[in-house]
């Protein structure tokens, strides 16, 4: 072959070689702009917030389709947004209701000239019923507790006269007295004579009394009874403008007499032995008393005898002050 052709022919060999690669390049080009790299393209699960509630991957991915994401959190049911997880708003308190009333007691009896009791209306309610009273006190825990038991076991109410200077050694006997729903009377503070004492002097031991009192129980007494059942005129006034009612007594028990010292039979003897209906039976807190109280309640129940609750007692402060034995 002349040298001519052999050259031409390697001319156009390598002419359509280059031509080659070149279209090779540019289909190159353009399948990479078309489709960029897979691991250049930010995934769309790594941008969802993990959840508030700090649950993982494999608790999200329990319960969850095929068409869930791997990282979406499942939904079992609980809403995660924050106002769901709010603590729930308190109910507010209700309002207390507010305390009864206390209703009125209706009055049943009156005191007569001799320190007795007798109905208002005869008809409508029995006379055969005694007071009970005990005076001198408060003086000792298990003595008057003894005392208050018996009166619950009989349903009995009673008035318990006390001194200033005891109540003042012991006002929680004073307020058991009153929790365990008996009456409290003033008997003066210092269980002296008051028809010897000045006015001033008597003011002291009746004004001392209704203060303590109060103090420790919130109510003052309402019934007064002096010390050796002797008042004066000035007494009994003064005992009425502080509202209470003056009484002595109709059936004296003895029991602080030297005769009836440590014998609860005697104690009982002496009640019986002046029984009559409406009595106002004066006792004391004493041993020996408190030893005989249970019987004497007892045998005053078999003859047919109820027991006046203090508090059902007109104190007649409306009515002319009445002139009274002593």
């Amino acid at each position: 072959m002349p040298l001519r052709k052999k050259h031409s022919l390697s001319i156009i060999l390598l002419a359509a070689a280059l031509l080659a690669a070149g279209c090779g390049e540019s289909s190159n080009r353009t399948n990479n702009a078309t489709a960029p790299d897979a691991a250049n393209q930010p995934s769309a699960n790594v941008t969802e917030p993990a959840p508030a509630n700090g649950n993982t991957a494999a608790n999200a991915n329990e319960g969850t389709s095929g068409d869930t994401p791997v990282n979406q959190p499942a939904n079992n049911g609980t809403n995660n947004t924050p106002e769901a997880n709010a603590p729930a708003a308190e109910e507010p308190s209700p309002e207390p209701a507010p305390e009864p009333e206390p209703q009125p007691v209706t009055k049943l009896y009156k005191m007569n000239k001799v320190y007795s009791f007798v109905p208002i209306d005869k008809a409508a309610t029995s006379n055969k019923v005694v007071l009970l009273t005990f005076d001198d006190g408060p003086k000792e825990d298990e003595m008057l507790s003894s005392m208050l038991d018996t009166l619950d076991k009989h349903k009995a109410k009673a008035i318990f006269f006390v001194n200033g200077y005891r109540v003042k050694e012991h006002p929680e006997l004073l307020k058991k007295i009153a929790d365990r729903g008996q009456t409290i009377g003033n008997h003066s503070w210092d269980h002296i004579n008051l028809k010897k004492e000045s006015q001033a002097s008597v003011q002291k031991q009746v004004g001392d009394v209704q203060k303590i009192v109060k103090d420790v129980v919130g109510t003052e007494p309402v019934f007064f009874r002096p010390p050796f059942g002797l008042g004066s005129d000035y007494v009994k006034k003064l005992v009425r403008e502080h509202g209470m009612l003056y009484m002595t007594w109709s059936n004296g028990s003895l029991d602080w007499d030297s005769s009836t010292k440590n014998k609860p039979d005697k104690v009982i003897a002496n009640v019986l032995d002046q029984l009559h209906p409406g009595v106002n039976i004066l006792m004391h807190e004493l041993p020996w008393t408190a030893e005989a109280l249970d019987e004497l309640l007892t045998k005053l129940e078999s003859k047919g005898y109820g027991f006046i609750d203090p508090a059902t007692i007109d104190l007649g402060l409306d009515e002319k002050p009445q002139k009274t034995a002593k």
